[in-house]
């Protein structure tokens, strides 16, 4: 067979794989998150696959530390190795914007197009290798090992997204500060939000305590952070008039949800927290995410 010449060549063949790739990270979201699901269907066409690469990658590299390859009989030692391995598969697919692994491939040409580099994946990363359980038992968390984990975890979650919205947009300084401190904070606020949510899981089955120790939290604990969840969402909403007009039903809908998330906890007492988790019923979040796209119709575009 006689090769094509490269400047004869067209791409199918790599649309065809990373059209592909798009559909596995359409499918992992799909398959863990109804929430974040619905969310990013109400976001613009030209955000909406990006997203959903982002969350695919680091729900990945969360089930690696959360359980999965323990359940597939790795150790500590193997399960560090297994994340190294995506680790260094992420960073290789976004200095080259491909990998065999279809969801890095996908998140690879996202943080590529959109501008996110490992400023933003190695500390998510870093959350991620805290995670991995060794044989010290019980981990608790203090104020500043809560604060580190949840900068990585989350909080450079919302900034990866932040990049996504605001790649083909202009903003001030001062809009941008206003912009990734809303970013940050709305990611903070859906992880302590789930880590009051998920106190029976991260207690017993992981062995974590990220609110601060060992101890049971009281009723007064719960009272405390749920004060601190409401002061990052006043945050966050405050940053989405500043959003791209296509951007922001979807982010008012998720904070809508975390919102009345937070709400339920706060009337569920803490030792119930213990043994069941709170949700939120599939209509209430419709009627959330439509009145969020209510709102956002009735508002000028940026």
């Amino acid at each position: 067979m006689t090769a094509t010449p490269a400047e004869h060549r067209d791409d199918a063949a790599l649309r065809r794989f990373s059209r592909t790739a798009e559909i596995a990270t359409s499918d992992v979201i799909r398959t863990y998150s109804t929430s974040f699901g619905l969310a990013t269907r109400l976001l613009g066409r030209r955000h909406r696959q990006h997203v959903r690469n982002i969350y695919a990658m680091v729900r990945i590299a969360d089930e690696i530390v959360d359980g999965v390859a323990a359940e597939a009989g790795l150790d500590a030692g193997a399960q560090a190795a297994a994340l190294d391995s995506y680790i260094a598969e992420t960073h290789r697919s976004m200095r080259t914007g491909y990998s065999s692994d279809l969801i890095l491939h996908a998140f690879a040409r996202t943080a590529r197009e959109c501008g996110i580099g490992e400023d933003l994946t190695r500390p998510f990363f870093d959350s991620m290798r805290a995670d991995i359980a060794g044989d010290s038992g019980f981990t608790a968390y203090d104020a500043d090992a809560h604060a580190a984990y949840v900068y990585g975890s989350a909080e450079v979650v919302g900034l990866m997204c932040l990049r996504v919205f605001l790649r083909d947009a202009t903003r001030t300084p001062a809009e941008l500060e206003i912009l990734e401190r809303g970013a940050r904070r709305l990611g903070a606020a859906f992880q302590n939000v789930n880590f009051l949510r998920d106190l029976a899981d991260d207690t017993d089955r992981l062995q974590r305590g990220y609110l601060g120790g060992s101890a049971r939290l009281t009723d007064a604990d719960r009272d405390a952070w749920v004060d601190t969840v409401h002061r990052q969402l006043a945050d966050a909403r405050a940053a989405i008039p500043l959003l791209p007009k296509d951007a922001r039903a979807a982010v008012r809908s998720a904070l809508a949800l975390f919102a009345a998330l937070t709400r339920k906890v706060a009337r569920t007492p803490a030792a119930e927290l213990y043994r069941r988790r709170v949700r939120v019923p599939d209509p209430i979040k419709a009627l959330l995410a439509a009145r969020a796209v209510v709102v956002t119709s009735m508002e000028r575009d940026r």
